[in-house]
C-alpha cells in the first residue's frame, strides 16, 4: 500500500501539470468556439491531428526505452547521451527536408495557403522531440516537481499569448488609433491574418520557451554516443514507435480521414464539430496522462519486489474505479459541460458516452501493457497496437461515408475495446496477473446501470436533473466505499 500511494503522489505531482494544461487548453475551446467558425476550428483540429502523428516519429519510441535502459544499464549518463543525440540528430533532418517541401505538404492536406503553418509546425515538432529526451530524464529521477514547473511555463506562455493575439489585440486597435500600447499591437498583429495564424504562432513561442527552460538539462549533455547501446535503444524502441503511431492514428485518423472522405465544403465544418465534443471529454484523457507519466517509472522500478504482482492488480482497480467516476461525472453533467462550447458546436455532444467508454477501455490497456514492457516483448505491444489500427482504418473507411463523425466515434470505441481485450487474454500467457475481476466488472455493470437510468428518467428541470445526476454519482463513490472500505482506509490513511 505504501507502494501505490507513492505512485498516487507522482500521479498527483504530474497530474497537476497535466489537468492545468488540459484543463487551460479546454477553457481556450469556448473561446475557440465562439470566435472561430466550424471550417476554422476544424482546420486548427486538421494541424494538430498531423502533428501528433509525426510527433511519434520523430520521438520513435526512445523516451521509453531510455526509462528501460537507465534501469538496466549502471551508466545512466551514457543512455542519456546516447538517447538525446540520437533525437537531436533526426529532428534537424527532418526539420531540413521538410522545410524543403512544405509547400508540397501543404497542397497535400488540401491548401496551398497553408504553407506557413506548415513551416511553424516542422519547428514546433522538431522542438518538442528534442524536448522529450530531457522531459524524460526528469520523470527517471523522480523530479516531477521541476517536470511540473516547465510543464507550466509552456501552459502560461501559450495561454497567455492566445489571449493577448485574440482578445486584447483586437481590443486595442478597435479602441485606440495612437500612443505606444496601440503602436506595439500594431507591430506585432495583423489581423489580416486571421486568428487561426496566432494560435499556432502562441504554440510555437511556447515550444521555443519551453526548450530554453530545459538548457540546464539539454548543457549536460556530452558527446558519447555509444553505437551498440545505441542498437539496444533502437531495437528496444521500434515496436515502441510501432505501437505510438498505432495509437496516435487511432486517435487521429478518423479526423484526418474526414478531410479526405467527406465533401470538401462539409469536412472542416464536421471535423470542428466533433473535436469540440472531444474535448468535453478532458477529464478523462487527462487523467490517464497523468497515470502515464507516473507509472511507466514506478512500473519498471518495482518490478524485482515480490509483491509486484500484487501491487498491479491493486492499482488497476483503483485506476478502473477513478475512471469509471470521471465518466459518469462528464456524462451526468453534460447539459452543464456542453455550455462551455459554443452554440454551433453542440450538435455532435451525442457522441460521447461513446468516446468516454472507448477511453476507459483504451485507459485499461495502457494499464495491461506492462505485461510486454516488462518482459522486453515490446513486439507483442506492436502487434497488438497494428491490430488495432487496422480496425480503426477499416471502420472508418466503412462509416464516415455513412455516419459522418458519429462511425469515427465507433470505430475508436470497437478499435479500443478490441485492443484491451486481446492484451489481456495475451498478458495471461505471458506475464499473468491475478486482478480481481469479480469487482472489477461489478464497477463496469454499476456505472453502466446508472448510466443507463440517467437517460431513461427525463426530468425537464435542468436543477431537479442535475440534483438527480449528483445522487447517482454519490450512489457510484458510496458502493467503491462500502465493496473496499478497507483498502480504501488503508490507501488514505497516513
Amino acid at each position: 500500500m505504501n507502494q501505490i500511494k507513492k505512485l498516487v503522489g507522482q500521479t498527483a505531482i504530474y497530474g497537476v501539470s497535466s489537468i492545468v494544461g488540459r484543463i487551460i487548453n479546454f477553457l481556450l475551446v469556448p473561446l475557440y468556439t465562439n470566435i472561430l467558425n466550424p471550417d476554422d476550428y476544424g482546420l486548427l483540429i486538421i494541424m494538430y491531428s498531423y502533428v501528433a502523428v509525426i510527433y511519434v516519429f520523430l520521438v520513435y519510441g526512445m523516451e521509453t526505452a531510455y526509462f528501460r535502459y537507465s534501469e538496466l544499464n549502471s551508466d545512466k549518463r551514457k543512455v542519456y547521451n546516447t538517447s538525446l543525440i540520437s533525437i537531436i540528430i533526426t529532428s534537424t533532418f527532418f526539420v531540413l527536408i521538410s522545410l524543403s517541401f512544405s509547400h508540397e505538404i501543404a497542397s497535400w492536406i488540401r491548401n496551398e495557403s497553408f504553407t506557413a503553418f506548415v513551416q511553424w509546425f516542422i519547428i514546433i515538432m522538431a522542438l518538442d522531440a528534442i524536448a522529450a529526451i530531457p522531459f524524460a530524464k526528469l520523470r527517471a529521477e523522480n523530479r516531477a516537481i521541476r517536470f511540473a514547473t516547465i510543464k507550466f511555463v509552456n501552459i502560461g506562455v501559450n495561454l497567455g499569448l492566445n489571449l493577448f493575439f485574440i482578445l486584447l489585440c483586437p481590443f486595442i486597435i478597435k479602441t485606440y488609433s495612437t500612443g505606444l500600447i496601440f503602436n506595439f499591437v500594431n507591430a506585432v498583429f495583423s489581423p489580416e491574418l486571421g486568428f487561426v495564424s496566432y494560435v499556432f504562432i502562441s504554440t510555437l513561442i511556447a515550444s521555443i520557451i519551453t526548450i530554453i527552460t530545459l538548457l540546464p538539462e539539454i548543457f549536460k549533455l556530452r558527446f558519447q554516443f555509444d553505437i551498440n547501446l545505441w542498437g539496444k535503444l533502437i531495437a528496444y524502441a521500434f515496436p515502441i514507435l510501432i505501437i505510438g503511431f498505432a495509437f496516435a492514428m487511432n486517435e487521429m485518423f478518423g479526423r484526418i480521414l474526414m478531410n479526405y472522405l467527406l465533401p470538401e465544403s462539409v469536412a472542416f465544418n464536421e471535423i470542428g464539430v466533433y473535436s469540440a465534443s472531444i474535448k468535453l471529454a478532458i477529464l478523462l484523457s487527462l487523467f490517464v496522462q497523468a497515470f502515464r507519466y507516473a507509472a511507466e517509472p514506478f512500473f519498471f522500478a518495482h518490478e524485482k519486489e515480490k509483491d509486484a504482482k500484487k501491487i498491479y492488480a491493486q492499482i488497476m482497480k483503483y485506476f478502473i474505479i477513478i475512471m469509471l467516476f470521471a465518466s459518469l461525472g462528464i456524462i451526468l453533467y453534460i447539459d452543464l459541460i456542453k455550455l462551455l462550447i459554443g452554440s454551433e458546436f453542440r450538435s455532435a455532444i451525442r457522441v460521447i458516452p461513446i468516446l468516454l467508454s472507448g477511453y476507459i477501455f483504451i485507459g485499461i490497456f495502457y494499464n495491461l501493457s506492462f505485461w510486454y514492457k516488462l518482459t522486453n516483448k515490446t513486439l507483442y505491444g506492436a502487434i497488438l497496437a497494428l491490430g488495432g489500427m487496422v480496425i480503426t482504418i477499416i471502420l472508418n473507411f466503412i462509416l464516415i461515408p455513412i455516419y459522418g463523425y458519429v462511425g469515427s466515434a465507433w470505430s475508436t470505441f470497437a478499435c479500443y475495446f478490441s485492443m484491451m481485450i486481446a492484451s489481456y487474454l495475451w498478458g495471461r500467457r505471458v506475464y499473468k496477473i491475478e486482478y480481481d475481476l469479480k469487482r472489477i466488472i461489478a464497477y463496469l455493470i454499476l456505472a453502466s446501470f446508472i448510466y443507463y437510468i440517467s437517460t431513461i428518467i427525463d426530468i425537464a428541470n435542468l436543477f431537479s436533473r442535475m440534483t438527480f445526476h449528483t445522487l447517482l454519482l454519490i450512489a457510484f463513490i458510496g458502493f467503491a466505499y462500502l465493496i473496499d472500505k478497507r483498502e480504501l482506509k488503508a490507501l488514505l490513511s497516513k
